[in-house]
């Protein structure tokens, strides 16, 4: 993929023109993203996270960005599904040590969804690389239509412009383990709790209550130039049935992420990431439902102090319609 090459390079060049670093290494964690699709992120899905919760009396604050362009339009003799448009997602999340290896947090979510303006930057995009179009050059630009009719019934429809509050959640963690070394390795259990706050009909919101349980790990190697750091979590999610095609959804859904990272110098560290979930529904033949989902992640961390970070990558669908074609993220976070 030329493009990885030329975003490696940019963020390569950023970091050599630099100046001095900070004692500290820097923390290579996971990108705090996950599924966009406007039928997924309604949902508790969560991010990987860190594998080390904060220290007692510190907090984490984090404000994150994903801007999605949608475009999938396939029918069948029984179904058709159209999700053309675009999404923007911005979290503020907070996370807080409460007591030794006790983290809590929030997760506040604004949900944004239109006609988008990306659309012509992006089939040129695919072009330019050559990477497959889709229905791009078949659909209107500017355009914002999320339906699924199902044996002659529409089971789903929005297409009016929204901005609102989605659903919020409320998290924790445990540290289960952490070395005092440097070069350390961690394994942190952690909980999310998603509350129906967000509107089902505007797609902010799925209407369900959900849990989640996972374990994020991670173990940080020295090199002769920097240091690397492999992540990973696994865990599974279980869910009211909400309001958004019911009669179809699976109540319970597996996901996880592998990644690693390396960063040459304090400020600045190169980051890939896969992740994946299994299908949030059923007894459907659109990929975008009832298909697993596996999504490529690849970008950069850079330290503007040793507090103030900001991680901004690309991601890709590698099981292609299971999730969207390209997805852009965005998180500054600062620790206090």
């Amino acid at each position: 993929m030329q493009y990885l090459k030329h975003l490696v390079a940019i963020l390569l060049l950023v970091g050599v023109m630099e100046g001095p670093g900070y004692a500290d290494p820097l923390v290579i964690d996971p990108f705090y993203t996950f599924n966009q699709s406007p039928l997924v992120q309604i949902y508790g899905l969560p991010a990987a996270e860190s594998a080390t919760v904060q220290p007692v009396g510190k907090a984490l604050g984090l404000l994150a960005l994903d801007i999605v362009n949608n475009s999938y339009d396939w029918d069948t003799a029984q179904e058709k599904l159209t999700l053309d448009g675009e999404s923007e997602r911005m979290t503020l999340a907070l996370r807080y040590g409460v007591a030794r290896g006790v983290e809590v947090g929030v997760d506040v979510p604004v949900v944004a969804y239109s006609g988008g303006i990306f659309d012509g930057f992006i089939e040129e995009w695919h072009r330019v690389f050559g990477l497959p179009q889709g229905n791009r050059t078949e659909t209107k630009e500017d355009h914002l239509l999320f339906q699924y009719d199902k044996n002659g019934q529409e089971r789903l429809r929005m297409d009016n412009s929204t901005v609102r509050i989605g659903d919020v959640r409320v998290s924790g963690g445990w540290q289960l383990y952490q070395d005092a070394s440097v070069n350390s390795k961690a394994l942190a259990l952690r909980a999310s709790l998603k509350l129906p706050t967000g509107s089902s009909s505007r797609l902010t919101g799925s209407g369900s209550t959900d849990l989640a349980l996972w374990l994020s790990g991670s173990s940080d190697y020295p090199l002769s130039w920097g240091h690397a750091t492999v992540f990973g979590a696994l865990g599974g999610m279980a869910m009211t049935d909400g309001d958004v095609l019911k009669d179809q959804r699976e109540n319970l859904v597996g996901f996880g992420s592998l990644g690693a990272g390396w960063s040459p110098m304090e400020k600045f560290a190169l980051k890939v990431e896969f992740s994946s979930h299994t299908a949030f529904y059923k007894d459907s033949d659109m990929k975008p439902l009832s298909s697993p989902a596996v999504v490529l992640l690849f970008g950069g961390t850079y330290a503007f102090s040793p507090a103030t970070a900001l991680d901004i990558a690309l991601a890709e669908d590698l099981n292609v319609n299971a999730s969207p074609d390209v997805a852009l993220h965005l998180g500054l976070s600062h620790r206090f």
